[in-house]
């Protein structure tokens, strides 16, 4: 067995992940990076990022560095760390920039300005695209053209992260898996950039590797968790079934005029939010849910018909085709849309430059949850996040970089020594019982919570829990990602019961109201048991 020793060692492949591997190569001295992907490289939340990045950018005159911090507060519903907010905030024009000289292009006009578009609780335009809506894809395909191409960066892909190797609150590196094989890397710099936890409910935006393994990992590793309640539920999933189900509907499309309306074509959001459509998320999607409910029907609609077919095939080409595919046209046609899963503001609680409570152990990207996000993410500052983050990690592991080779010593190798025991014949249908979780989780801990409904689902994802007797060592990736997916939402649902108001994307019928004070839930995993710290 070969023990490797990497300068870094990055777990998830989307643009936080990649952007870091990519600068660490560049800043470390003789870096030797190992990119690890659970699928392909570059499959990831981020590639399905329509909307665009947030930046407070020079070339912008009619934006400010306060203006975003006024904006992403108010939608973090006290939830935000200031100082976090102000650094990532200034930090935008820098790291955007960065990104255009790494060969990443925004949509320009035809004198070559950046186009700013405006989003939902937004003051002003400042969301930037690439190649209208598909921003996510524009960025990470560049990223990966980098990663792919650089003698700096090792990639592994169809690997996952089964554990991380950790030694008196130390990160030493992980242990990985292909579907056959294991093998330990090791590193004093292991980044979790593994995405969201968007596959632990029916309905999702994300894609199927979503599963949470992220925060599994850490919280087994003991790491502070922070937050875990605060799901964010995007409003306008398109309602139809199939391939294209739940394929989002960019926000941006309400930011240049569309209206949400029921069967009859009357627009409805005024009498949920002075902002209308441009509402907060958690408003407009409590909004749709109500409205589908008073209907009768799984979906509302979205009226993209004044918008004229030029402005459309211009600004939403994806999403024009995509719905043009399900026989829906959005110059003429009502869009079915519902709410869905969409992003995780929980998450391991680390600093702007990655750090968690685990040494060695660095969080970037939806995994983590710097104090950006609050209870209810400002739309299109996920991106930012990701890129500034994984930016500022580089330059903390340059200055800190620790160049010492770490033994294979017989704690590491008796780590390794339990993934090959004989797990019996028992065969799982791992399809079956994340659906069965699916449901599980937006039933019981979906976007209108309470108590009956959160100890049912505690109940039931206890019985599921039982149905799967795998502890630590699982036959193949997908019962690895169903047994993360259990932990993950456990931890939700525990976190959901303890918050006992209502705050940005966490709404609790039972206590509607939000507490004059903000406090954060954090959880360790103390003696093999969840433990609330404050």
């Amino acid at each position: 067995m070969e023990y490797l020793n990497y300068s870094a060692i990055v777990i998830g492949s989307g643009i936080s992940g990649q952007y870091a591997a990519i600068k660490l190569s560049e800043k470390l001295d003789n870096a030797k990076i190992l990119l690890v992907t659970k699928s392909g490289l570059g499959e990831s939340n981020s590639r399905y990022a329509q909307g665009g990045i947030v930046g407070v950018m020079e070339e912008n005159k009619s934006d400010s560095v306060a203006s975003h911090i006024s904006d992403t507060l108010n939608a973090g519903a006290g939830l935000c760390d200031f100082n976090t907010v102000r650094y990532i905030s200034e930090k935008s024009n820098e790291v955007i920039h960065d990104l255009m000289h790494e060969g990443v292009e925004f949509d320009k006009d035809e004198n070559g300005q950046l186009l700013f578009t405006l989003e939902g609780a937004h003051s002003v335009r400042r969301i930037m695209h690439c190649n209208g809506d598909a921003t996510g894809r524009g960025i990470e395909k560049r990223l990966t053209k980098i990663s792919s191409s650089s003698n700096n960066i090792e990639v592994l892909e169809n690997t996952i992260a089964v554990e991380l190797l950790c030694r008196d609150r130390e990160c030493l590196g992980c242990i990985l898996f292909d579907g056959k094989n294991y093998q330990i890397a090791l590193s004093h710099v292991v980044i979790l950039a593994a995405g969201g936890i968007g596959q632990l409910y029916k309905n999702t935006t994300n894609p199927v590797c979503a599963t949470g393994d992220g925060i599994a990992l850490a919280y087994s590793a003991g790491a502070e968790l922070r937050d875990l309640e605060f799901v964010q539920f995007h409003p306008t999933a398109l309602a139809v079934d199939g391939a294209n189900k739940n394929f989002l509907i960019s926000e941006a499309v309400r930011g240049e005029g569309a209206k949400l309306v029921n069967e009859k074509g009357v627009p409805f959001m005024k009498k949920y939010h002075e902002l209308e459509d441009l509402a907060p998320r958690d408003v407009v999607s409590r909004a749709n849910f109500e409205e589908m409910k008073l209907a009768g029907k799984d979906y509302v609609y979205l009226d993209a018909t004044k918008l004229g077919v030029e402005k459309i095939e211009k600004h939403f080409p994806t999403i024009s085709l995509m719905c043009k595919n399900n026989g829906i046209n959005m110059a003429q046609d009502f869009i079915p849309v519902h709410p869905a899963a969409h992003y995780f503001m929980g998450g391991v609680k680390a600093n702007i430059d990655g750090r968690t409570s685990v040494k060695g152990l660095y969080v970037i990207g939806e995994n983590a949850s710097t104090g950006l996000q609050g209870a209810n993410r400002l739309a299109s500052n996920s991106l930012l996040e990701c890129v500034v983050t994984a930016y500022s990690l580089a330059d903390y592991v340059k200055e800190h970089q620790n160049n010492e080779v770490i033994e294979a010593d017989e704690f590491i190798k008796n780590k390794l020594k339990k993934y090959y025991q004989e797990l019996g014949f028992i065969e799982y249908d791992t399809d079956a019982l994340k659906a069965e979780l699916q449901n599980i989780m937006w039933n019981g801990a979906g976007i209108i919570r309470n108590e009956q409904g959160l100890k049912q689902a505690e109940n039931e994802l206890v019985n599921l829990k039982s149905k799967f007797l795998r502890k630590d060592v699982c036959a193949n990736i997908q019962e690895y990602e169903f047994k993360n997916m259990l932990t993950v939402s456990q931890l939700i649902v525990a976190s959901a019961l303890k918050r006992k108001e209502s705050r940005g994307a966490h709404y609790r019928e039972d206590f509607p109201n939000t507490k004059d004070v903000s406090e954060h839930n954090c959880m360790l995993k103390e003696q093999g048991e969840l433990s609330f710290v404050r």
